[in-house]
């Protein structure tokens, strides 16, 4: 069985373990003194594997904690940081814990993150892939972004509305220099359906 040959303090405090003379793994000080561990102690791999999947759930969830206290997250781009760092079973306990301690809110997020890039005047589409990536989850992101473009009757279409900021603001010149196709062909690459696209240039034109 492997042997407890150095303990050792690390410079960010915590307890290095070495085994038969090499690092293996560090613990928090409240595990360490949980574990009860002195040089010279024999571990069975087992207790060694127990220890460190304790000791890496801990240090996955101070990560979290480390994340979420500069923004909000949701729970999917939460997990996809803590597994740079992390195997997926650490990291999805971690993103499991922070939830039950109620700091995760995809709807939150998504709403938060929609409004912001609707304001950019961000296509529907684009939105929706932006939210995707940051792993919020499917249905907080269509309710996020349904939210936005309820309309009333009577009221313009938001998407289009989107469309026709871009124009104003970005393509004017190109579509006033007749290079129609080069504005409709960036629109669409912003994510804006064949429709939108020409409603938005037919009324750019009509208001030159």
């Amino acid at each position: 069985m492997p042997r407890l040959t150095q303990v050792k303090e690390t410079k960010k405090g915590r307890i290095a373990l070495f085994l038969d003379g090499e690092f293996a793994f560090s613990l928090s000080p409240e595990l360490f003194a949980d574990a009860a561990l002195h040089t010279g102690d024999e571990l069975t791999d087992a207790e060694a594997e127990r220890l460190r999947g304790e000791s890496d759930a801990r240090r996955a969830l101070d990560k979290a904690m480390d994340h979420l206290a500069l923004r909000d997250h949701a729970a999917g781009e939460l997990y996809q940081k803590l597994c740079r760092r992390f195997d997926a079973d650490t990291a999805a306990a971690a993103v499991a814990r922070a939830k039950e301690l109620g700091l995760l809110d995809d709807e939150g997020v998504a709403r938060r993150r929609a409004a912001e890039l609707y304001a950019r005047h961000k296509s529907r589409r684009e939105i929706l892939r932006d939210l995707a990536a940051k792993g919020i989850d499917s249905a907080a992101a269509q309710a996020a972004v349904g939210a936005l473009y309820q309309t009333q009757d009577g009221e313009a279409d938001p998407e289009l509305e989107s469309a026709r900021a871009l124009v104003r603001r970005q393509y004017a010149r190109k579509l006033a220099e007749g290079r129609r196709e080069q504005v409709a062909a960036a629109l669409a690459r912003r994510g804006f359906a064949h429709a939108t696209i020409r409603a938005a240039l037919q009324q750019a034109q009509e208001e030159v």
